[in-house]
């Protein structure tokens, strides 16, 4: 695989199919003998692809994950909404947006749930950020994957058809894992785990498989055993006065609930989305 940092790659006989200009990195590949130009969009905030050839782009869209809940028994983070397909695009500029990750919440004082991720966008396409984990009532837990629920608000949140799953639900002194891309998160069982993130899905969009939007862990009580992050970049869950993994960045993963009851122990945070677009060459 050739990398390409900057400029233009055409030479001078070449007619690519389509062509674009923009991105934190533009690389070429080779799959099964087609050549590919790829951009990826890696840095939070708003950008352009600029399309100088018009013709058919493929693209994978991931949203920020949401951040865990903290302080004993809560919700995991729901994974960043994905998105795959293909677009036909007109020259001009497309519009990025990589979407940040929710904040975790807080283990001594409120708000303890987690915030719901950002959206990011390719063109007309929105994946939705993944839902906040749950401790109390969390109005932020729906997303493109839905956090977890916890003790005393049991009910997870819910995904976005075609981009995510909902979370798995609380229990008693049992939190449930946030939702990934390929599965809900796992229920928490009461009075003995918490529940593990959702799978985030594959992607072999750069030319290598890669994993995205896995749902954040559980946190809860000691001796209750933490929940595990899911594939794709969910955090873990904390335990016995441990704060929450954060999500991977980059991934959509969404942040693993904490435990503990001071400020010290908190939720983690969402891993921030990506945008990666390719075309052939």
């Amino acid at each position: 695989m050739s990398l390409l940092i900057s400029g233009d790659l055409r030479l001078a006989n070449e007619s690519p199919a389509a062509w674009a200009q923009g991105g934190d990195l533009q690389y070429e590949i080779e799959v099964s003998g087609t050549r590919y130009m790829v951009h990826e969009f890696s840095i939070v905030r708003t950008a352009t692809l600029n399309v100088l050839k018009a013709g058919e782009f493929e693209y994978l869209i991931v949203a920020g994950g949401g951040g865990g809940a903290s302080r004993s028994a809560c919700g995991g983070g729901g994974a960043g909404g994905l998105l795959t397909g293909t677009t036909s695009l007109s020259v001009g500029a497309a519009t990025v947006v990589v979407g940040a990750g929710g904040i975790g919440g807080l283990g001594g004082t409120a708000p303890y749930a987690g915030l719901r991720g950002n959206n990011s966008q390719f063109s007309a396409f929105t994946a939705i950020g993944g839902g906040g984990g749950r401790l109390g009532n969390n109005s932020q837990q729906d997303g493109g994957a839905g956090g977890g629920g916890s003790r005393g608000f049991t009910a997870a949140g819910t995904g976005t058809a075609g981009q995510g799953n909902a979370g798995g639900a609380g229990a008693a002194e049992a939190g449930g894992g946030g939702g990934g891309a390929g599965s809900a998160g796992v229920a928490g069982v009461a009075n003995t785990s918490n529940g593990n993130g959702g799978a985030g899905l594959a992607s072999s969009i750069t030319g290598a498989s890669v994993t995205y939007a896995g749902g954040g862990g559980a946190g809860g009580r000691a001796p209750n055993i933490a929940g595990t992050g899911g594939a794709g970049g969910g955090g873990n869950g904390g335990i016995a006065n441990q704060s929450g993994q954060n999500g991977t960045n980059g991934l959509g993963g969404g942040g693993g609930g904490g435990d503990g009851s001071t400020n010290a122990e908190v939720g983690g945070a969402g891993g921030s989305g990506i945008v990666i677009v390719r075309y052939a060459i």
